[in-house]
């Protein structure tokens, strides 16, 4: 009994301590009653369940498993950060972090190299995409996440790091010893022209130095056509970063001084408006900012903040509906809590977060639920649910085969198989995929092992038919070749977006992102639209002028 003694009043004067930290803040807000009541009970709770469940405990694991469901009723952007995921926050913050740099993903069960960075110590050591990490320093890695994976792969610059490779087309295991160093990632890995008065910028994350990397980026194609008719900003897929340097971006087209985003919280003295700093390094020239569903945050304040100025044309799809501002308080032993503490309204007013969550995604909002505001040219723009573009072009609107194929990997898998058989593309400009039966017997081969959301519907239909009895195996088969068939339909129908994919997913492998971005552009329906659109002046400003 004296050490159940010892251990409980050790945890009620850390409680007291806590309390008695807690207590100016929530007099303040005028809680303090049932703040106070709850985190006593809940430290009782943790006490009591710590003391007698009947298996020993990891007290950490423990508390981290409340703290994240406690973070999961909020919204899916308030987080905690616990010290060993501090060097993925820098990356998000800095684009930079220390490790052996290279895109890792679950495939199979087993972290699996999906991307190797240009000269990161993991494309030195010859770590290829396909490769399956299986150990690291002698541990298996069966069983882990990516979030595990990645924290025994990042460590200090100049540690060594073994891995145990299971690489396609060979037999045994690969032992490959790495040194990690500072990985930095580019936020404009491409820039170029893509007509002959047209440009073109790709920004993947708004990290530190963005709005100065697109401003030069601008002027390097203004150095090449003194003439330029246009220029494409290509955000889509580009999930967002730093206020700061959305603001700063907006700062490359806008002049100075004007209003870019209002932050709006609990805490009024925390309210900030942000304006642009500098003159505009190009004020006049047409824009056309791409969008679509992963264009989410920092990425909503440019285009929505270009599209309520009138300063430039949206096309695409609407965008994600991520109007939340984070900031990152530190709590002790070297973790962190990013948590929303605004809500950011861009200069028509309006609030483009969604207002509805379903599995930590956003939810479509109709049209008339949204609330009508004014451009600075007297458009009409909705609030609520994401940014919606001036040009809608969703050529994949009625089909979720694209989306099921690379959630699946098949096209990853694929060309991991493809690679064995055709070792080398020598240029990317005369690369062309043609071996569409090849992989097509693919599918076939994996007998079609992805399921649509009609298959899992089917799926649903069989469980409950096999209860119920209503529906025969003969009716059930029926239905089930229908689907099938349907599928191979939709295979078809998409034969151009498909080998669009797997013609980026092979030049990756040998001219990495850069290399993906270049041979995309060649069949970007998007991109012909835009470059259609900036060689038809009348109708950009019609569009302006609404």
């Amino acid at each position: 009994m004296k050490f159940f003694k010892s251990r409980t009043s050790k945890f009620l004067a850390i409680g007291a301590i806590a309390f008695g930290g807690l207590a100016t803040t929530v007099i303040e807000n005028g809680n303090y009653f049932e703040i106070a009541k709850n985190i006593e009970i809940f430290a009782n709770l943790y006490k009591e369940v710590n003391t007698y469940y009947v298996d020993e405990l990891d007290p950490s694991t423990l508390m981290k498993t409340g703290i994240d469901a406690m973070m999961e009723s909020l919204d899916p952007y308030t987080n905690y950060i616990s010290e060993t995921q501090i060097e993925g926050y820098r990356f998000i913050t800095e684009g930079k972090y220390n490790g052996i740099g290279a895109d890792i993903r679950l495939i199979d069960g087993l972290p699996t190299i999906v991307s190797p960075y240009l000269d990161a110590p993991a494309q030195k050591a010859g770590l290829k995409a396909g490769d399956k990490i299986i150990a690291i320093d002698g541990k298996d890695t069966k069983g882990k996440t990516t979030d595990e994976v990645s924290a025994f792969l990042k460590g200090y610059p100049g540690t060594e790091v073994e891995l145990t490779i299971s690489r396609p087309g060979q037999d045994k295991p690969l032992k490959i010893t790495l040194v990690r160093d500072e990985v930095s990632v580019s936020n404009v890995p491409y820039a170029g022209m893509v007509s002959g008065d047209v440009g073109y910028i790709a920004l993947t994350t708004f990290t530190r130095d963005a709005g100065k990397n697109v401003a030069k980026a601008l002027a390097d194609l203004k150095t090449e056509q003194p003439n330029l008719k246009g220029v494409i900003l290509d955000l889509r897929d580009n999930g967002g970063g730093l206020l700061a340097e959305a603001v700063n971006l907006c700062n490359v087209f806008i002049p100075r001084d004007e209003l870019v985003v209002t932050t709006k919280g609990k805490v009024q003295e925390w309210d900030r408006s942000f304006r642009t700093q500098s003159p505009a390094n190009d004020p006049q020239v047409p824009v056309i900012v791409l969008i679509n569903k992963g264009s989410a945050s920092a990425s909503e304040i440019v285009s929505g903040t270009i599209q309520d100025l009138d300063r430039g044309v949206l096309l695409g799809q609407r965008s994600y509906g991520k109007g939340l501002v984070q900031n990152t308080r530190d709590i002790g032993y070297n973790a962190k809590v990013k948590l929303t503490t605004a809500k950011y309204y861009i200069p028509s007013g309006r609030c483009i977060q969604a207002v509805e969550y379903e599995d930590g995604k956003p939810v479509d909002i109709a049209d008339a639920k949204r609330a009508k505001f004014k451009t600075r040219n007297g458009r009409t723009v909705l609030d609520g649910g994401g940014v919606a573009p001036d040009v809608l072009l969703d050529h994949d609107a009625n089909s979720n085969i694209l989306q099921t194929l690379e959630e699946k990997n098949v096209v990853f898998k694929y060309v991991t198989e493809w690679m064995l058989r055709n070792p080398e593309v020598k240029t990317l400009e005369d690369f062309h995929f043609t071996a569409w039966d090849d992989f097509v017997a693919f599918l076939n081969k994996q007998n079609y092992d992805f399921d649509t959301e009609t298959e899992k519907l089917l799926k649903d239909l069989k469980e409950k038919s096999t209860k119920g009895g209503y529906l025969t195996a003969a009716d059930l088969q029926a239905l089930e070749t229908k689907v099938m068939a349907a599928k191979k339909a939709d295979i078809e129908k998409h034969k151009e977006r498909i080998t669009d994919m797997i013609e980026k997913e092979i030049v990756s492998r040998f001219f990495y992102e850069k290399g993906r971005i270049q041979v995309g552009l060649r069949n970007d329906v998007e991109i012909k639209e835009a470059v259609k659109l900036l060689g038809d002046k009348a109708r950009y400003d019609a569009i302006l002028k609404g």
